[in-house]
């Protein structure tokens, strides 16, 4: 039953009970009207016409009777229809949906992390780059050897940041659209008809609280990952460094030669 004919019924009812008013009241007034010209504990004249008052009486107060269980029952009716009227606005559904919003804004910042350069977001990936950029550095590599892991370890730390930084942008982007979404959240909270149409509103701010939570996950993943990556970098650095002055030590400081100076020669 729709809300309007809910109404419709209810000044239906409304007008029927006033009517009913106003005859249990025409009959009331004639119930005394009757009392008052007939006295009934006289006994009646032989001279005069049978007529039996308090039959007459009682089949008036029956009437009376009859027709306030009417109204009675017209009033029953009358608040049954209002109970629906109230129970349809308290399961009207919330006509505000920002449920596709959220969806795009999250696949949004998944695409973002899947884009990490490098050593991706997989314990796989981390695992064998990990061993092959920053633990596999030996004093038995060659220069060129060390130089090109120096410069991947570079390449990851820079993407790191890069990636980072990218992140931040969009949870800083997403801050007009969350307003935008939370102001119209809270004005359908407190326009709604019905208890559905709240809960509904509720429930949608709690789910763009979840979102707002997962960008926040995902840029401290990010600025983790773009740290853990750099001090990596200066661990490896270290035993770069290490490794290198093994390969000088190999070799002699000084070699003992013969230099000629202005025509002479000495040692």
């Amino acid at each position: 039953m729709t809300e309007r004919h809910c109404q419709l019924r209810t000044d239906f009812f409304a007008r029927v009970r006033e009517k009913h008013f106003h005859r249990t009241a025409l009959v009331a007034s004639v119930t005394l009207a009757f009392g008052a010209t007939f006295d009934l504990s006289r006994p009646a004249r032989a001279q005069w016409a049978v007529y039996d008052g308090a039959n007459h009486v009682q089949n008036v107060l029956i009437a009376a009777r009859t027709l306030q269980q009417i109204d009675n029952q017209i009033t029953s009716l009358a608040n049954q229809a209002q109970m629906l009227v109230n129970q349809g606005r308290n399961l009207a559904s919330l006509p505000l949906s920002t449920l596709s919003t959220l969806q795009s804004t999250i696949s949004q910042t998944t695409a973002l992390l899947a884009q990490a350069q490098n050593i991706a977001y997989s314990v796989t990936s981390v695992e064998q780059q990990y061993q092959q950029a920053y633990t596999s550095i030996s004093s038995g590599m060659s220069d060129s050897a060390l130089f090109s892991q120096a410069q991947t370890r570079w390449q990851n730390s820079v993407g790191g940041f890069e990636d980072a930084l990218k992140l931040q942008a969009r949870v800083v982007g997403n801050i007009p659209s969350d307003s935008s979404a939370m102001t119209q959240l809270v004005s359908s909270s407190q326009t709604s008809t019905g208890a559905l149409q709240a809960a509904q509103a509720g429930n949608q701010l709690l789910a763009l609280q979840s979102r707002q939570l997962s960008d926040i996950q995902a840029e401290l993943a990010a600025n983790g990952r773009a740290t853990a990556l750099q001090q990596a970098r200066d661990a490896a650095t270290e035993a770069e460094s290490e490794a290198q002055y093994q390969h000088f030590s190999q070799h002699d400081a000084y070699v003992r030669g013969t230099v000629s100076i202005f025509g002479s020669s000495g040692n």
